[in-house]
């Protein structure tokens, strides 16, 4: 298992654990980000922060430190 921020585009992961917490957690899970989900990797910028994802039907942008919470496969 490996952290969203390590996965390489064009690559469709399924959410395994949500790390972190409190707000941070919680605004994770408000976008749609929980257990179970597909996420599909669809750019990162050059520097790598942020990255853009499909999710639900929908392309969400987040950051860096956001993506190294999510544990994914």
């Amino acid at each position: 298992m490996k952290a969203l921020d390590k996965t390489p585009i064009g690559t469709k992961v399924t959410v395994v654990k949500l790390h972190g917490q409190g707000a941070v957690r919680r605004r994770i899970m408000d976008m749609g980000i929980t257990k179970g989900v597909d996420v599909f990797v669809r750019k990162v910028a050059p520097l790598g922060d942020p990255m853009e994802i499909t999710v639900r039907g929908y392309e969400l942008s987040i950051r860096k430190s956001e993506a190294e919470l999510i544990e994914v496969e």
